[in-house]
């Protein structure tokens, strides 16, 4: 998280799974990508301490790119492409570039944490 909290400039401490919770009342919340956000994963099995990644780029209304740590243990990973998988396009199911043009697991977000605007 300090790699998420840095690039951002959202002070929010804790695991991933809290961030969204956390965010209440400090933090502007939403469901649009903004150049900039937190994109904040739900906890699943295969993730307990759900995800935090930070939006680098917008390609489409269901296509981004983001930049996380720890995706693969103990790594930075630059530019991977996210596609909103969602039934209702709202960024609630998403799918993570593993490999270049290689889109992985169905994964839960519960939406974006937007910066303040003085910093």
């Amino acid at each position: 998280m300090p790699y998420a909290r840095n690039l951002s400039g959202i002070e929010i401490r804790g695991n991933a799974e809290s961030w969204w919770g956390n965010a209440h009342n400090i933090y502007n919340r939403g469901a649009e990508p903004t150049v900039g956000a937190v994109m904040s994963f739900r906890s699943t099995s295969g993730m307990p301490l759900g995800h935090v990644a930070v939006v680098a780029d917008i390609v489409d209304d269901r296509e981004i790119v983001v930049n996380h740590a720890n995706w693969n243990r103990n790594e930075v990973s630059l530019r991977m492409g996210v596609k909103d998988v969602s039934k209702h396009n709202d960024w609630t199911l998403v799918r993570v570039e593993s490999q270049p043009g290689q889109y992985g697991n169905f994964y839960p977000v519960n939406g974006f944490i937007y910066p303040n605007d003085d910093g």
